[in-house]
């Protein structure tokens, strides 16, 4: 056991460790261990087949993935994602594993060991991404029937919010103490969260993060939705990180913005002139080549391809642009040290660590091939017809047959999540909508 984590918890007066894995969905599975058996056992041991679960707790076929036995995988734990869980009764910390076979190898199901298999193609290159991601999620109020649309919270006044409030700092502080609550544990968690600001639609926000390292950045979305839905509940609100919550509203996206640093710090992105280098191009039209292979990576459900709609700040083009919010990938306007290129296509209802492993993923294609980008928009691409998959069923067909994917996240992931995404979508076809019974019932 890693000294450093006992340390921790003995500092910390720990009485129960949760042991956490991302799945394929981005919920957190695992199991909750008394500290002193935590330490004495060094490990969890959990079927590999937990990695499969869809959304609704179902499983496609997983022996091809996992074996017919069933068999266990050994989770052990990263000693620098250990934090305190400050919304528990007493003294509990939490703990992200890592999943490894039998004989150490990573397992290639596990979204954190797809998200560091593509880092280690750039740490070969002498390369180190720095990735920022921006969150938007809406606060809704609490509602037992899932048949009944979404309604906005009730603030401080006692009425729900209508029209847009973009930017307002009132309908911000409308919500204070949530706030409040979830600023202080994010502090606690070491989330590093930087901004807050109120989006467009009722009781939607968005939270910015400081930059640094992909593995440690979805590391900390992962916590991040975990301590906004936990403080939500303790507000009498729910938080919600479906890409599009509600109808005629905009959607959530989880924008990313990324460049690459070399061996000494400096960005490749630019060129000592402080000029835009090659590299950065080619990683624009490496983005533009593959993002609509690997929707399912960024848009992984149903409601995700709701979001993607014309006119509602959300791309359905791979267009990219100077400080254009139009297109899907968008150059914010800065100095050559800082130049970045935003992904604005993936939703918040992504798992981080396959969206960043995902985009820059892309990126490395495109650098790795030397593909060059289309020339940049200059005006709206709002009018651009739609470059992206429509629906889930198209995205997963797309990026099941996407060989250059394959070779850079792994032939057993890249089948497995389109499994685990075939079985989410069958699921959802069962269900027989209000829009049919309200217009076919009666009238054909």
């Amino acid at each position: 056991m890693d000294t450093s984590l006992e340390d921790f918890l003995t500092r910390h007066h720990i009485h129960e460790v949760e042991c956490v894995i991302p799945d394929m969905t981005g919920i957190a599975r695992g199991k909750i261990l008394p500290r002193d058996l935590f330490l004495a056992s060094g490990e969890m041991r959990i079927p590999k087949s937990v990695l499969l679960n869809t959304v609704n707790g179902q499983q496609p076929d997983n022996g091809p993935f996992v074996g017919d036995t069933d068999p266990d995988m050994v989770c052990k734990p990263d000693g620098a994602t250990v934090r305190i869980v400050p919304w528990a009764a007493e003294p509990v910390a939490v703990v992200i594993h890592d999943c490894e076979e039998w004989d150490g190898r990573m397992v290639q199901l596990s979204p954190r060991a797809v998200l560091r298999r593509v880092l280690a193609l750039y740490e070969r290159q002498g390369w180190k991404p720095v990735v920022a991601p921006e969150m938007e999620f809406y606060l809704v109020a609490r509602q037992q029937n899932p048949h009944e649309p979404l309604q906005p919270p009730l603030g401080r006044t006692g009425k729900p919010e209508v029209g847009r409030q973009s930017y307002s700092i009132d309908a911000v502080n409308d919500f204070d103490p949530f706030f409040m609550e979830l600023s202080a544990f994010c502090a606690q968690h070491r989330l590093g969260v930087e901004t807050l600001i109120h989006e467009a639609g009722p009781g939607q926000m968005e939270i910015n993060f400081t930059h640094g390292d992909p593995l440690e950045l979805a590391d900390r979305v992962f916590l991040f939705k975990r301590a906004v839905r936990e403080t939500a509940l303790r507000h009498g609100v729910f938080a919600t990180f479906m890409a599009k919550p509600m109808e005629g509203e905009p959607g959530s996206a989880m924008h990313i913005h990324q460049s690459i640093s070399d061996a000494d710090g400096h960005n490749i992105f630019s060129r000592p002139d402080g000029t835009a280098s090659e590299l950065f191009h080619y990683f624009i039209g490496g983005l533009q080549t593959y993002i609509p292979q690997v929707m399912p990576m960024f848009a992984p459900y149903v409601n995700s391809y709701r979001r993607l709609a014309p006119y509602m700040s959300a791309p359905i083009n791979v267009r990219w642009g100077y400080d254009n919010r139009t297109c899907g990938i968008r150059v914010p306007k800065s100095g050559p040290a800082n130049r970045r290129v935003e992904n604005r296509v993936p939703g918040v209802d992504a798992n981080p660590y396959l969206a960043m492993a995902a985009t820059l993923a892309c990126g490395w294609l495109g650098m790795r091939d030397h593909l060059q980008p289309s020339d940049p928009t200059e005006d709206s691409a709002w009018n651009v017809s739609h470059e992206l998959p429509r629906h889930l069923e198209d995205a997963i067909e797309v990026m099941r047959v996407c060989e250059p994917m394959k070779d850079v996240l792994g032939d057993t992931f890249v089948d497995a999540f389109c499994a685990v995404k075939e079985l989410e979508y069958a699921t959802y076809n069962r269900v027989i909508s209000s829009w049919e019974r309200e217009h076919l019932l009666l009238l054909v």
